[in-house]
């Protein structure tokens, strides 16, 4: 694992993380009210995309006769995905993703929400037909589900403004950090944390949420020394907490996100991988990630379990 900690705080660290962004090429009630953020969607139009009809004669004829599929998300991790101001409707950057690849396919998505370590087992039994919801692709997951790759992040952390307890993401031993259930932060915090006890040092102290925006409040309170997440969600929560947070150092082990869909399904897969290159090709893709502020994520190898 590789960290990078040249400090970046305060307005220099959001200025820092958008350079980053632009630079480089996640989360159990089936209940909306699970405490979203439920901001509106950033200034801009919501891609108006057409039915591209040589692709949508390559679905799969199940999923075809479906026409509406049942896609699991967690609505509490914005930019990414979050309730919308109704406090049902679950919108942001993944959802908008998908839903310009349905329209290229002539589908429809239903979008559920749920706890993020809830999803990929909904995903394997075959609760939900597919997932979106900032899911790292990585060997353990795709042990269990399928993925069609589409975006890529890192991990950052956050603390308080001037980082008063001097967290150090290097060497954390005895800090509290908050993190949302089920995601790679949980694992990597809990790798660290060994190594704190092994050197004869007190363990991290972890904070797990059923949502990151009760991650993100632990730290806004002071419950928390820092939080750990996903990029684009780091940077959300800096921007929308009006100079309380700030970055600390850069974010690491970046990889892709992906649609999650029941083992089997490389078909359909297959589809989506074409569907996200003629959103790519046509200007639709980039647009998107312009809109959330997210072009830093931005890839053109869409693939099969990458």
């Amino acid at each position: 694992m590789s960290s990078r900690l040249s400090r970046a705080t305060g307005v220099g660290a959001i200025a820092a993380a958008t350079s980053l962004l632009l630079a480089l090429t996640a989360c159990g009630s089936d209940s909306l009210d699970t405490g979203g953020d439920k901001s509106s969607a950033p200034a801009g139009p919501t891609t108006k995309v057409s039915q591209d009809t040589s692709l949508a004669a390559k679905v799969p004829a199940d999923i075809k006769a479906k026409g509406t599929l049942n896609v699991a998300s967690d609505a509490s991790y914005p930019p990414n995905e979050y309730l919308a101001a109704d406090g049902k409707t679950i919108e942001g950057m993944d959802i908008e993703i998908l839903d310009a690849v349905a329209a290229k396919l002539g589908l429809k998505m239903n979008y559920q929400n749920a706890g993020f370590d809830s999803i990929i087992l909904g995903v394997k039994s075959k609760k939900y037909d597919m997932a979106v919801s900032s899911l790292t692709i990585n060997p353990e997951r795709k042990q269990q589900v399928d993925f069609v790759s589409y975006f890529t992040a890192g991990t950052q952390w956050v603390t308080a403004k001037g980082n008063p307890k001097k967290v150090n993401p290097a060497s954390a031993c005895g800090a509290t950090i908050s993190v949302q259930k089920g995601t790679v932060q949980v694992d990597d915090l809990n790798k660290r944390s060994d190594a704190c006890k092994k050197a004869g040092k007190p363990g991290i102290k972890l904070l797990i949420e059923d949502a990151q925006v009760k991650a993100t409040t632990d730290l806004v309170s002071g419950r928390a020394d820092a939080m750990a997440a996903d990029l684009p969600v780091s940077v959300d929560a800096v921007t929308k907490n009006g100079g309380k947070v700030e970055l600390l150092g850069d974010n690491y082990d970046s990889a892709p996100y992906g649609f999650a869909l029941p083992k089997g399904q490389t078909a359909f897969a297959g589809v989506l991988v074409d569907a996200l290159k003629a959103i790519k090709a046509d200007g639709t893709y980039d647009a998107i990630l312009k809109k959330w502020k997210t072009e830093g994520g931005a890839i053109s190898n869409f693939a099969v379990n990458p």
